[in-house]
């Protein structure tokens, strides 16, 4: 009772200590605080220390399956604790657990323990927990609760002789937690011990000096909660003395061997030979004497026991065997270890805030013990506040009232652990006694600042200018830390003072209080000092080095630093697992150090760091190396035979988990045997990564057992348990999927339809099984495969009085067959019929079996990476030792955590576990078992869950897009999604962006996203260049990979600087290109004709030119009139101005602002009259535009037919190149803009004819001008020139009224408003994007076609040339301002006046 005697010396400590008064203004850091009674003042009343203990703490426990386990636990303290349990780190709900519960005395109690190969729920670490309330929580040791496993034989009795006299051995090794369980038999009669006859702790048998009775059958049994379990049977034989001798041998030598001091050990020794050995030992060179030692003794054949052992007992023994004739020996390390026991425990402490106080602790063991600190319960993690000093002490600094509680000093090595605590109280400040205080300290500075010290001088406080009897306080802390230290001068009157330990380059906060006898005065106000950078610390040590010392070690070496600054003191080694964050430091005086314990084939991460009086310097580089091979620690996975043939099995297996494989594994080892003949095992060997075999040249009907073992270059690993499967009695044809099976019967229950089948007719096909299909109306809802030897299946869950289809499949490895369908409809809940037992009059249709199997329970999920889990559980209805002896298997289903997600994976397995792989990185998965065994499953377990762990992006980001910010050319948005793949919480997003997109992409420049923004900019970017931008996602994991290369072109000049042609090189921006019209392209000229040729015209020369002739002089004439009309129109205030149409995008949709309706104006548009409202300008006499128009006949020149033909073929090589999406980009980047309209009277009628530009392609144009849907004779829609559509706003429309002509007026178009523009051309502004590089040098107008009159489909467009735009101001202040508007009867005359023109032109061209 080590702890309760360690209570009790805590209490009486306690309680001896003399009442303490704490000088506020004497204590230094060490002497802060005190143990034992509170220091006492007037009228104050303080806490004292409650005794708070562990009577009883639990101790480690071997049990056995099934057995009841008690773990005692009881504390001791006023009021009474409660008790709670932690096993393996985690809280134990007690409450709901039927197994597991608490007595009143705070053990706990397990009536039943559970344990087989895949549920261990009991075993574990067990801790015990006491709390009182508004007190603290203390935590016992920790206790090993170990179950013994299923016995397992790792060596067997095998039969033998020995000579009369002689000493024989009968090996019985069995598991370590099995030997107090082992016991013999002799001709299956227990056998008796004695001196001669002993049983060694390994289990072995061994018999001394044999007699003739000592003959016979020998076994070992194993007894435990279960069934015995018996080894093979031996016969021992006993010769007579041969009467020559023999050599002399060891039958069994002495090993290594460790044990804990206060246990006892036996050192094995037997050897055997003619004249019969005598054995003596000796330790360490000295000879032992076993004869007179009470704790050395000799037993039957020459083995040694040591009782009670110490430390004293380590060293090397020899076991010396000796016949006269010749002499032998053997050695073995024997070893003692010791629990962890404390020298000195810490202590009780009372101390005020703002102290520094140490909690003392020192303990022994061996191997050394590793202390860690426990306050409340909770695991004290250093920091700047909370240090470990003098190894094992725990100092706190600058308490503050929540650092009160109970702190425990844990010890632990690997023999075992021990705690021992204190309490610590923080104390109020005695409240002031009647008298004046002082006032705050005057003139608070640094005298002196250093990178590890400050010192602090004040002058005395104005209500005290003497202060000889004033004491001072100083408080501080770090800046923005709210835990504050205090300094106190040493003396009366004394104003300065040093602090010691701070951290340089740092800031810190400094306050100065005085104290009289009346009690502490005014605080000074803060003063903030930084302290000087460090620059004294030792560089980097050179050479570092690191190299793998076995499978479990590394030993890493340096040189001294060459700045050492001073003497170097010590070094620090810092190691870490890569891919984890968990850093580990050793402290080390010299060059070299080798850290042990470390996982096999592991790669770790060193780096070195030296340390002299000012601190520690500067750390090395990481230098990473991976600890060497190993053989693998587990057996492969998943286990599974398939039979091929009547000849031959394939056999699949998994890798073993990554964590156990210990380094590459570089091949199989098969084993395989007949079931009937257990001696006659042959090996394959399997190189490489192959998971699976074909094993051949099997006998036929025959079953044969497989057991499969990883390799490494260091060795084989150990095996999977034996599993077995029979060949075929004959071979079947397995080229072809199955036939029809023979028969489908189903029988409808309420919740449940059971189904039965027979199999195909013609057997001579494989069958490996069946796939049975079910659904509401269609089969195709649900796929359940069955095994080939099934003939019944029960479907469950399903709805009640609902009609299910099924459909029932064989297949084998070349497919499914073909299906046999029934359906059926479900009971009605209502119905409470028994169910029927049925028999189908088929042949090899079984009767169902009414009692379905038990379903597997303790299905766990344990997340062994980002895709792969590993699902186990227990089978009820196995025995106890959950050894699959039968045809059963098991079936694992999946499915992602999702309710919409109803659709399942499914695998089988044969044995009681399964891997579960290809699953999605982070991703929660629910899981559950069922078990089938011939005709009988049961139902699916209880679901487990378990969650993949995370994993690096597999996908890039998407839908990246690129976008100049309005009003900001130099800045670009650039928006994106998440990745599809993400595989855990993205973090953080990178943009790579450059001029070149074949550079590497370390010469891209990087744009960090922290977070999951989707959107971000970059400015200061170059006019006019094109950049490539790619992004890559990143989760805690990692980073993904990057997305595709998207291009984009900033703009040429500021967009504020720009007219509204300036959209062209927006649209660059976006992707969008300039079209490629050929090297050959030259831009038409007025007069010139176009350089491509024409299609072969019905109509001759001539009557060519008088069409052409007579166009053009109607055309002057309408020209004219309209002229007139407009001119006398323009003098009249009263009326509203006719304002052009805005651009159209591609489904040819008018917007405008429908709050200022006006009535509406007519204007004529594509083969249609239209009522149209348009906004109207109040100006009487806006100006339109501030280009020259010529105004004389000759502008006005002739077309000829190729021309003709030719505008019409590159009108049509315009139609569907307006898009709605580039309308919608270009939109979201430049914003609305205000859309230029010409009033219809408000322009001279002097226009140029031009030739029409051509173009491939039409991309988003700048000008802001009219257009109109323009109808050709063949009835397909040209596309309009124009980008002003792309940039209609869509909140803007107006109501149109169609007029359906009734006169031969078949087409009319309003004059195209071209962009807006200074008269001369500058080149870095280019008017129009349809203009080939070649061409950026001429001036080309935008160009408007009509279509007139009823000449014939085979007449093109006349291409009209309009005059420029006025700028965007005045253009909107015309929009805004203007007034006037035709009439309805007045546009009607001049209608009627148009169609008597159209008439005479008609008359015309006819004759």
């Amino acid at each position: 009772m080590a702890a309760e005697r360690g209570a009790r010396r805590l209490l009486s400590t306690s309680s001896f200590w003399l009442c303490c008064l704490l000088l506020l203004g004497r204590p230094a850091p060490a002497a802060a605080a005190r143990s034992g009674s509170p220091p006492q003042s007037p009228g104050s009343s303080v806490r004292t220390f409650t005794p708070f203990y562990f009577l009883v703490e639990p101790v480690d426990t071997l049990s056995v399956r099934g057995s009841s386990v008690i773990l005692n636990c009881s504390a001791y303290s006023e009021p009474s604790p409660k008790i709670e349990w932690k096993k393996d780190g985690t809280f134990l709900n007690l409450v709901s657990d039927d197994r597991r519960q608490l007595l009143s005395d705070g053990s706990l109690f397990i009536s039943s323990v559970v344990h087989s190969k895949h549920n261990k729920p009991d075993e574990g670490y067990y801790q015990c927990v006491a709390t009182v309330e508004s007190l603290g929580t203390i935590v016992s040791r920790t206790a090993k609760l170990t179950v013994a496993g299923l016995p397992r034989f790792a060596s067997q009795p095998e039969p033998s002789s020995v000579y009369a006299g002689n000493s024989a051995i009968l090996n019985c090794e069995v598991n370590v937690d099995m030997v107090p369980f082992v016991r013999w038999e002799q001709n299956r009669q227990p056998l008796l011990l004695d001196d001669r006859v002993i049983k060694l702790p390994s289990g072995t048998l061994v018999i001394s000096n044999a007699t003739e009775g000592d003959g016979g059958l020998y076994r070992c049994i194993v007894e435990s909660s279960g069934p015995p379990k018996y080894s093979d049977e031996a016969e021992l034989k006993v010769l007579p003395d041969p009467e020559f001798t023999s050599n002399l041998v060891f039958l069994k030598q002495p090993s290594s061997l460790v044990r804990v001091i206060g246990q006892s050990a036996v050192l094995p020794c037997v050897a055997s030979g003619l004249p019969t050995p005598t054995i003596r030992w000796m330790k360490n060179e000295e000879a032992l004497d076993t004869e007179s030692s009470e704790k050395l003794v000799l037993l039957a054949g020459g083995s040694l026991e040591i009782s009670d052992v110490t430390e004293d007992d380590a060293g090397t023994y020899f076991c010396i065997a000796d016949n006269g004739n010749e002499t032998i020996e053997a050695q073995a390390e024997f070893t003692v270890q010791a629990q962890p026991e404390f020298l000195k425990q810490p202590t009780n402490i009372y101390a005020h805030e703002s102290m520094d106080i140490v909690f003392e602790c020192e303990v022994t063991g061996k191997p050394t013990p590793t202390v860690k600190w426990v306050k409340n319960g909770d695991m004290v993690i250093p920091s700047d506040y909370f240090k470990i000093v003098k190894e094992h002490n725990l100092q706190v600094l600058g308490l503050v009232k929540s650092d009160e509680g109970f702190y425990q000093c844990i010890a632990e090595n690997d023999v075992g652990n021990a705690q021992a605590g204190a309490q610590l109280i923080i104390l109020e400040h005695a409240p002031a006694t009647t008298g004046p205080l002082p006032s705050a300290p005057r003139d608070v500075v640094a005298s002196l600042v250093s990178t590890r010290f400050i010192k602090l001088t004040w002058r005395t406080p104005a209500s005290d200018p003497h202060g000889d009897n004033l004491t001072y306080s100083v408080f501080y802390t770090k800046e923005g830390i709210a835990r504050e230290r205090v300094e106190n001068t040493s003396r009366p009157g004394e104003m300065q003072v040093t602090i010691q330990n701070l951290m340089p380059a740092t800031v810190y906060i400094f306050r100065v209080m005085a104290q009289n006898k009346h009690g502490s005065g005014e605080s000074s106000a803060p003063l903030r000092v930084e302290t000087q950078p460090e620059v004294q610390l030792p560089g980097p040590a050179p050479n570092i080095r690191a190299y793998a010392a076995s499978p479990t070690s590394i030993t890493v070496t340096w040189e001294t630093p060459l700045s050492g600054n001073g003497e170097i003191q010590n070094y620090k080694l810092y190691y870490m697992e890569k891919g984890t964050d968990k850093e580990q430091d050793v402290d080390v005086s010299s060059h070299s150090h080798t850290i042990n314990g470390l996982k096999k084939y592991t790669e770790y991460s060193f780096r070195v760091v030296a340390y002299n009086k000012h601190g520690p310097g500067v750390s090395t580089q990481d230098v990473a190396v991976r600890t060497l091979s190993d053989v693998p620690s587990a057996a492969p996975q998943n286990l599974s035979l398939e039979v091929r043939n009547s000849k031959s099995i394939v056999i699949h297996w998994q890798p073993p988990p990554p964590a156990t494989q210990n380094g590459q594994i570089t091949g199989y080892k098969i084993r395989y045997r007949k079931a009937s003949r257990k001696s006659d095992v042959t090996e394959t060997l399997v190189t490489g990564t192959q998971l699976s075999q074909l094993i051949e040249g099997l006998d036929r009907g025959t079953e044969y057992n497989f057991r499969v073992a990883a390799l490494t270059v260091n060795g084989t690993g150990p095996a999977t348990d034996w599993l077995s499967a029979e060949t075929f009695e004959s071979d079947l044809d397995e080229t072809r999927v199955p036939e029809v099976p023979s028969s489908l019967h189903v029988r409808p229950l309420v919740t449940s339809i059971v189904v039965s089948w027979t199999p195909p007719e013609n057997q001579n096909i494989v069958v490996r099984g069946y796939a049975i299909g079910y659904g509401i109306g269609s089969p195709h809802a649900q796929t359940i495969k069955v095994d080939y030897k099934q003939r019944y299946y029960t479907i469950e869950n399903l709805d009640p009085s609902s009609h299910y289809v099924i459909t029932l499949k064989a297949f084998n490895n070349v497919g499914e067959g073909i299906p046999l369908y029934e359906s059926a409809v479900t009971r009605p809940h209502t119905d409470t019929s028994e169910v029927d037992l049925f028999v189908i009059n088929a042949p090899y249709t079984p009767v169902p079996d009414p009692t379905p199997m038990m379903p597997p329970v303790g299905v766990q999920a344990s997340i062994l990476s980002h895709d792969t889990i590993r699902i186990t559980w227990a089978d009820n209805s196995l025995p106890k030792h959950q050894k699959i002896t039968d045809s059963r298997y098991y079936t694992v289903r999946w499915k992602t955590n999702i309710p919409a997600n109803t659709k399942y994976k499914n695998a089988n397995a044969t044995t009681l576990s399964y891997l579960v792989t290809g699953l999605k990185a982070n991703t929660l998965y629910e899981f559950s078992v069922m078990v089938t065994k011939g005709r009988r499953s049961s139902t699916w377990s209880m679901t487990a869950h378990g969650t993949t762990f995370e994993f690096v992006p597999t996908s890039p980001p998407k839908d990246v897009t690129v976008v100049s910010k309005e009003g900001k050319p130099r800045t670009i948005i650039v928006n994106w999604q998440p990745p599809s793949e993400a595989n855990g919480k993205i973090t953080g997003y990178i943009i790579y962006y450059s001029t070149d997109v074949n550079a590497e992409i370390h010469d891209w420049v990087i744009e960090p996203v922290v977070g999951n923004r989707l959107t971000h900019q970059i400015q200061e970017l170059t006019l006019d260049t094109p950049y490539y931008f790619k992004i890559q996602a990143r989760n805690s994991k990692g980073m993904g990979p990057m997305s595709e290369a998207v291009q984009f072109r900033t703009p040429k000049a500021d967009s504020s600087d720009k007219m509204p042609n300036d959209q062209a090189s927006g649209s660059a921006g976006k992707g969008s290109r300039l079209p490629d019209l050929g090297s050959d392209y030259k831009p038409p000229m007025s007069g010139s004709n176009s350089p491509h040729g024409s299609p072969t015209s019905p109509l001759d020369s001539s009557m060519l030119l008088v069409i052409i002739v007579s166009v053009g002089i109607v055309t002057i004439v309408v020209v004219v009139v309209i002229a007139v009309f407009c001119t006398r129109r323009t003098t009249s205030h009263q009326k509203k101005k006719r304002a052009a149409c805005k651009s159209v995008n591609g489904s040819h949709k008018y917007k405008g602002n429908s709050k200022d309706v006006k009535p509406p104006d007519l204007w004529i548009h594509h083969e249609r009259l239209e009522l149209k409202p348009i906004d109207k300008s109040p100006d009487p006499n806006p100006i339109m535009t501030d280009t020259p128009i010529p105004r004389n006949s000759q502008d006005i020149t002739p077309v000829d037919n190729s021309m003709d033909s030719n505008i019409h073929q590159r009108r049509n090589s315009y139609r569907g190149h307006e898009s709605e999406d580039s309308m919608s980009t270009l939109a979201g980047r430049r914003g609305m803009r205000p859309k230029m309209m010409m009033p219809f009277d408000s322009q001279p009628p002097q226009q140029s004819v031009r030739n029409t530009p051509s173009t491939d392609t039409m991309p988003a144009s700048s000008s802001q001008t009219c257009c109109t849907d323009h109808q050709d004779p063949e009835g397909a829609t040209s596309s309009s020139y124009l980008a002003s559509s792309q940039e209609e706003d869509s909140g803007q429309s107006l109501p149109t009224a169609h007029v359906r002509p009734s006169h031969p007026l078949k087409s009319f178009a309003v004059p195209a408003v071209p962009p807006p523009g200074p008269p001369t051309y500058d080149p870095a502004l280019p008017s129009t994007p349809l203009l080939s590089q070649q061409a950026l040098n001429h001036h080309i107008h935008s160009v408007k076609t009509a279509s007139i009159g009823t000449l014939g489909r085979s007449r093109p467009p006349m291409p009209v040339v309009v005059p420029s735009a006025p700028d965007v101001q005045e253009t909107t202040r015309m929009l805004e301002d203007s007034e006037s508007s035709y009439e309805p009867d007045e546009l009607t005359k001049e209608m009627a006046h148009l169609e008597g023109l159209m008439k005479d032109l008609n008359a015309i061209t006819t004759a």
